[in-house]
């Protein structure tokens, strides 16, 4: 300890500071993962992701994950979370650390109706034991740590995507 005392509320201001985004990893009866591919004009156009983004003021990563769903595919998540893994990564798109929340949002049975919204262009299941030939936002690994997690009932924890 350096012997200075210093105030809370000015010892926040030297804390580091980390973004929050919470991602929804939703299967369909036979064990893929739905993904959505971001459209044109956003920053990882092209690219497919689990529905999801960043918590807004006030918002918990819970109520983020199941009002990004929502919005991205209009698919209502129950009211319990179930937290699946967090992921922390130290710089993304170069506005600084993200720590990711991944909750699972369950299994839906039969033909699910997902309605994109204007971020999205796209979406589609996908089997993770087989290569997957479409261009990812992130890696493949991280996207089966996650599907193994809400498959097992477990949570993982990930550094820039990798188990750890």
């Amino acid at each position: 300890m350096s012997g200075t005392w210093m105030p809370r509320e000015e010892w926040v201001k030297t804390q580091p500071q980390a973004l929050l985004a919470s991602c929804v990893v939703l299967l369909d009866g036979r064990g893929r993962v739905l993904l959505l591919r971001y459209g044109p004009g956003q920053p990882t156009a092209g690219t497919w992701w689990l529905p999801g983004g960043m918590v807004d003021r006030g918002e918990d990563p819970w109520a983020a994950a199941r009002r990004e769903m929502r919005e991205e595919t209009g698919i209502e998540l129950g009211p319990v979370p179930k937290l699946i893994g967090i992921d922390h990564r130290v710089d993304v798109l170069g506005t600084g650390p993200v720590l990711d929340c991944f909750f699972h949002g369950g299994t839906l049975e039969g033909e699910a109706r997902v309605r994109l919204s204007a971020e999205h262009d796209r979406y589609g299941w996908f089997a993770l034991d087989e290569p997957v030939a479409t261009p990812l936002t992130a890696r493949l690994p991280t996207l089966v740590a996650l599907r193994t997690a809400a498959l097992s009932g477990t949570v993982t924890c990930l550094r820039e995507g990798d188990p750890l």
